[in-house]
């Protein structure tokens, strides 16, 4: 039977014919597996081993980043002038890609964030993670600058610490219901993107990974890295130690061939 269903997820086909990704049926038969486990140790029944089933082979996981440049370039985008609607909405929205970079928050800790979370002298505040697991995430100057501009040109009284600005949140409840959606931060993030001519299609997570990797090739430790993100795996974070391999030119350049530069051929 797990064989066939094992077949079933390699040959499905949508109503469009694309076939399921190689991560989604892993994720299918990773619940088989917990089904099997709960079943032996929580009932005592007698099924198959859980490691019996074996899962799809994935290729190697690669994430896009930002480089330096691309990053001030979508910083600046947002316009930080004009009638006060539009200079709040500037300010709201460099705002929100500071701290998204700045942080490595998910989108879903973000739109989360309160007024009265932050902490706005430990340029610090706590975010509750995957799981329900809180951690402690920490703003760059920068962001705690842009972040405080924002918050002194708001005029409502919601607790959210990103508002939705369109005409049609002025009817909602001002205390309640105008806190900001991941979609709306997302084509926030994709806007700009495009504004700013990037070579790649930008989104809130690509901001999470322009942060690790900017820390890795500034010499963070994977562990503390792992901590930032929220990572309850040092596997899930090592995929962005792919940066580090920069680095591996000039140590091979000052290391290995530095003993020989004087047995170069000549001219």
């Amino acid at each position: 039977m797990i064989t066939r269903y094992h077949l079933f997820l390699a040959r499905f086909r949508d109503k469009r014919g694309r076939p399921l990704k190689k991560s989604t049926q892993a994720y299918h038969l990773i619940a088989v597996r917990s089904l099997l486990r709960y079943l032996a140790v929580q009932r005592d029944m007698k099924v198959l081993s859980p490691d019996k089933i074996e899962l799809p082979k994935q290729a190697g996981r690669s994430v896009k980043f930002l480089s330096t440049d691309e990053v001030e370039r979508l910083m600046s985008s947002p316009k930080i002038c004009g009638s006060r609607e539009e200079l709040v909405r500037g300010l709201r929205d460099r705002a929100i890609l500071e701290v998204l970079f700045s942080t490595g928050v998910r989108v879903s800790e973000l739109i989360a964030m309160n007024r009265d979370n932050v902490d706005m002298v430990r340029k610090e505040f706590t975010v509750m993670g995957k799981g329900g697991k809180p951690r402690v995430v920490f703003l760059s100057d920068i962001a705690a600058g842009w972040l405080s501009r924002y918050l002194k040109a708001r005029t409502d009284g919601s607790i959210a610490m990103f508002i939705r600005l369109d005409p049609a949140s002025r009817l909602l409840d001002k205390k309640k219901n105008l806190r900001i959606t991941s979609r709306t931060v997302e084509r926030i993030v994709r806007g700009y993107a495009q504004k700013a001519g990037l070579r790649t299609t930008a989104t809130p997570h690509t901001l999470r990974h322009s942060f690790a990797t900017d820390l890795l090739r500034e010499g963070a430790d994977v562990r503390a890295v792992q901590e930032m993100l929220g990572h309850a795996s040092i596997g899930t974070t090592q995929v962005y130690t792919h940066v580090t391999d920069r680095h591996l030119r000039d140590v091979h350049k000052s290391l290995h061939a530095r003993r020989r530069k004087d047995h170069r051929p000549g001219l």
